[in-house]
């Protein structure tokens, strides 16, 4: 059954994906805010359309949290789904990301006219600034800014050392940090074909001032949050 139900979902999103493509790159000339609106239509709906046809559910806790205005997210990355259903859960928002992922036929043209933060990991201390510029202009243009400091998708119990860079930007840009924790990996693993049913957990922390305070220690403070929160969420015994 999970089989029929992955292949059914995986075949919703070829039928899907390209026409919706088509009306993203249509919207190339409208203002940027309306243009991510339309755009984070496709994530909005596959949600949805992950819990109908492979019974994937979730739940919000902490959402009370979020600031009143952008703010730096820092969350941890298991999984697509997170990707598509912050989009759907959390103000308009910018990713952080790859810029490989730009060059992906029909997803990556959709996703570079959300602008996205792309950036070019070989750059370095380059590619920090660069994110720390485009992430202050993006925030000045109401947008929040999530990022996966551990910078890739990290399996259920396991974890990478967090990078400062999106603790830098909230620091620059002046904004909290808010740590984002979930356990959407033990239904949707990365790069994997089956996805199971089940109840993820998206937690969201009180945010994390950044006032007059060094970078690496809000990214240890978020981290410390984050990962107390995972050993609950990814108890050993579901994994």
């Amino acid at each position: 059954m999970i089989l029929l139900r992955s292949s059914l979902f995986m075949f919703a999103l070829v039928l899907f994906t390209p026409p919706y493509a088509l009306l993203a790159l249509a919207t190339f000339a409208l203002p940027r805010m309306l243009r991510y609106r339309v755009i984070s239509g496709w994530a909005c709906a596959v949600v949805p359309l992950a819990r109908w046809l492979c019974g994937i559910r979730y739940r919000v806790e902490g959402l009370q949290h979020l600031p009143a205005t952008p703010s730096v997210i820092l969350s941890k990355h298991q999984s697509a789904w997170e990707t598509m259903a912050f989009q759907k859960l959390f103000p308009p928002q910018v990713h952080v990301l790859k810029r490989e992922l730009l060059w992906i036929p029909f997803f990556g043209w959709g996703l570079a006219l959300m602008s996205p933060i792309a950036i070019d990991r070989a750059k370095g201390a380059a590619a920090l600034k660069a994110m720390v510029r485009k992430g202050r202009e993006r925030i000045a243009q109401g947008f929040w800014v999530v990022v996966f400091p551990e910078g890739t998708r990290v399996a259920p119990g396991k974890r990478r050392r967090y990078q400062p860079g999106g603790a830098w930007l909230a620091t620059k840009a002046g904004v909290p940090v808010v740590p984002v924790a979930h356990n959407a990996g033990l239904v949707w693993a990365r790069n994997a074909f089956l996805k199971r049913p089940g109840l993820i957990t998206v937690r969201v922390g009180p945010p994390i001032a950044t006032a007059n305070r060094k970078p690496e220690a809000i990214n240890a403070e978020a981290e410390a949050w984050i990962e107390a929160q995972q050993a609950e969420l990814c108890p050993p015994r579901a994994r």
